[in-house]
């Protein structure tokens, strides 16, 4: 059968053919023209019965109650006598909805989208409805100049089968954010703000720079954020317009803006309407100090940091309002935290959906509300934080609902389950290794269960490594992270040291909280460990490490975390403290202590971020030397501008032998360099310092060791790339201060990437 365009235009019908005589009487209806549908079911939708006039008015109203149907593609009626002529045209039975053309959207979304279904009736009403919402569609994926044109095919026993072809035409860039009325801020600075992103060529992997009025809306949020993070109180969006061009391709989006004052805080008090309320002991948790420039953010914390105070003090329903007043002439927010007591609310039972893998019981440990705790915002916040943590779902809502009683609450948990298997095959190079192969297959989320177990593998120039390790979060459930290690190492140290290494063992490990920021980690390790490849002709401090011993150790790291983010910190701080004693059973006995320190913050702007840092260590045999392999070596990353192991003790062939004690430190300014965010691309100028020092010298040695326990410090600079093939860094450092035994090694390159 043939094809033909749907047209869009109004349904006719025809009048009657005679003129209506008043006081005429309709004896009878006849319908003519029905294929499915009974005349007397088309007798029904009218308004006129035998025996009523042939009044103009009445025949409309039938005519108009005919086509409300649905049912009929046309109408006429004519007068025949007495007779009530009605010839009706069914609209066809769809036999079949078919989309032809769209390549970026499957069939299975375009079919949820429109109403039409087989077997339903065909309406031209219908139809305009579905190329709408087939057109909405596009518009929300970002291609505004997407057309869609209807086709029907004729059947027998007046059926169709409806054809949607589409042009889904190219994506609707964004060519260009304008910002009017911004003075404190440049254009770039606020491009920088909005998650829309004008449309360039690298920005392939990414939607952000297609149109998207949902996404708009959500700018003008993060615009305001901004602004009034920065001081600006009075701050106003004015109008946000986004004007498609002639050619359909691309919008140009402007924002007018409003900045108002910058304001600066002014007095700052805590008052509270419960008397057992202990202010004073409260005040050092206000993150801000009076003369600081006025930040929404900082009072969002405050507030935050004094409920969940309070609530360490068994003050379960408390209300804590900022109370704000502006000083317009002064440019200053006075704003004082007044306590009141909050509404009494318990959870009365919290519900979770959409685990369909994971058992209930994994994601309810990490909630901080129990079925009959008081309620508590700050806690059900930190428990969704908890479960997004995971790793497990790659969406999580929480929100609350009313109880079967006024102070009952229902937190519901809604998530969706995201792959958490992995296998990992890596490639890369780096100038302390190599070239460099590994892989890996790794389960974070074992039968549903919240286990963790993982095998890898590398490959490298100068090691060969193999580990296999489970982790069981929650031990006897309890808030313990319990695992073991199964390990094997080969590595080449001929070219620091003159000799070859092999390390094999397991190690058990438990990690526990002592405070919300502050864990240990408790861990026995067994390896047996081999020095071998050692030429006769290496001083006796080499030749005396060759052979094999067994170490037996057990250790403990405390750790105080206050970083914002574990993997790209820009403000807080991180200390840790571990020891390690060896010698419960094996042939080595030692004690070693390490401490280190990083520090984050922002300085000036957001951008650039200054990391102050600093790792020192000690080690002391018990009755017995330290053997090499025990010693801290120091170089390469842990200070640029020397190779690995490049400073510290050597004899007299210019082998490094490590050290018992050391310190370094860094500090560090990160940067960006100009280029868009999405490019991945920022720099750092650092300088490192620090010493290796301290080894035992052996009295029948004919050399003596080399060991200066002076500070060497470089400077220089680098380049990090988050790159679609994985990260890059490139360092450039030039000793400062050294000593003429040391190894330098300006230039160090790291690449890898896994697929």
């Amino acid at each position: 059968m043939g094809a033909a365009t749907l047209g869009m235009g109004h349904v006719s019908s025809s009048a009657l053919a005679q003129s209506v005589v008043a006081g005429d009487v309709i004896q009878d209806i006849r319908v003519e023209g029905t294929q499915r549908i009974e005349p007397a079911t088309v007798r029904s939708y009218m308004t006129v019965r035998p025996g009523d006039s042939f009044s103009q008015a009445a025949l409309d109203d039938s005519l108009t109650s005919l086509f409300a149907t649905g049912l009929f593609a046309d109408v006429v009626m004519r007068r025949d006598g007495s007779v009530l002529v009605v010839s009706v045209v069914e609209n066809p039975i769809i036999n079949r909805i078919a989309f032809e053309g769209n390549r970026r959207i499957s069939d299975d979304v375009l079919e949820a989208e429109v109403q039409l279904r087989p077997r339903v009736v065909f309406t031209r009403t219908r139809v305009q409805n579905d190329v709408a919402r087939i057109l909405e569609v596009y518009r929300r994926s970002g291609r505004f100049a997407a057309t869609v044109e209807p086709q029907i095919i004729q059947l027998d026993q007046n059926r169709v089968d409806l054809v949607f072809e589409i042009d889904e035409g190219p994506m609707t860039g964004v060519r260009r954010i304008s910002f009017v009325g911004n003075r404190a801020f440049s254009d770039a600075r606020l491009r920088e703000q909005l998650q829309t992103q004008e449309s360039r060529w690298w920005r392939f992997l990414t939607s952000d720079d297609t149109y998207d009025p949902d996404r708009l809306a959500y700018d003008r949020e993060l615009l305001r954020r901004y602004y009034l993070k920065n001081g600006y109180a009075d701050f106003r969006i004015v109008s946000a317009v986004a004007e498609l061009t002639p050619d359909r391709e691309a919008f140009y989006i402007t924002f007018t803006v409003d900045e108002g004052e910058r304001y600066r805080f002014g007095n700052i008090d805590l008052t509270s309407t419960l008397p057992s309320v202990d202010v004073e002991s409260l005040r050092p948790l206000i993150t801000t100090n009076e003369g600081d420039w006025y930040s929404s953010t900082e009072v969002e914390t405050t507030i935050a940091k004094l409920t969940e105070a309070l609530a360490d003090q068994q003050f379960a329903f408390v209300d804590i309002r900022p109370l704000i007043t502006r000083n317009r002439e002064e440019n200053l927010i006075n704003i004082t935290y007044e306590i009141n007591e909050g509404p009494r609310v318990f959870v009365e039972r919290i519900n979770i959906t959409g685990n369909v893998r994971t058992v209930d019981h994994v994601i309810r440990r990490q909630m901080q509300l129990v079925e009959g705790d008081p309620f508590n915002g700050s806690k059900l916040r930190r428990s969704e934080t908890n479960i997004r943590n995971l790793g497990y779902f790659e969406r999580v809502n929480v929100n609350t609902v009313p109880g079967s009683q006024p102070d009952q609450t229902i937190v519901n948990v809604d998530v969706a389950e995201q792959a958490t298997g992995e296998l990992s095959i890596g490639a890369g190079f780096s100038t302390e290794d190599g070239p460099l192969a590994d892989f890996g297959i790794r389960e974070r989320n074992l039968l549903g269960r919240g286990q963790e177990l993982g095998l890898s593998f590398t490959i490298s120039g100068e090691a060969t490594e193999f580990d296999l390790s489970f982790t069981e979060p929650f031990f006897l459930d309890q808030d313990l992270a319990a695992g073991f290690d199964i390990f094997h190492v080969v590595r080449d140290n001929q070219d620091e040291s003159s000799y070859d290494e092999q390390n094999t063992g397991i190690g058990l490990r438990l990690n526990y909280p002592l405070s919300e920021n502050l864990r240990q980690r408790v861990t026995y390790r067994l390896a047996r460990r081999e020095i071998e490849n050692v030429d006769e002709d290496e001083s006796i401090y080499i030749r005396r490490q060759e052979g094999r011993t067994l170490t037996s150790s057990i250790g403990h790291e405390i750790i105080y975390d206050r970083l914002d983010s574990r993997f790209t910190p820009t403000d807080g701080y991180i200390l840790r403290f571990g020891n390690e004693l060896a010698g419960l059973g094996g042939d080595v006995r030692y004690l070693q202590t390490t401490v280190s320190a990083n520090y984050y913050t922002p300085i000036f702007t957001d951008d650039l971020v200054l990391n102050i840092g600093g790792r020192a260590g000690y080690i002391v045999g018990l009755g017995e030397d330290v053997r090499i392999n025990d010693r801290f070596f120091v170089g390469g990353n842990s200070l640029r501008g020397f190779e690995s192991a490049g400073i510290g003790p050597r004899d007299s062939d210019g082998n490094a032998l490590g050290g018992n004690q050391f310190v370094t430190g860094t500090v560090e300014l990160s940067f960006p360099i100009g280029l868009p965010d999405e490019f991945g691309l920022r720099g750092r100028t650092f300088t490192d310092f620090g010493f290796l020092t301290d080894v035992e010298e052996d009295e029948v040695a004919d050399n003596p060791i080399d060991d200066e326990n002076s500070i060497r410090l470089s400077v220089g600079a680098g380049l990090s790339w988050t790159s679609p093939f994985g990260p890059i860094r490139i360092d450039f450092a030039v000793p400062v201060l050294k000593e003429d035994f040391d190894k330098e090694e300006r230039f160090r390159f790291s690449f890898g990437t896994r697929f």
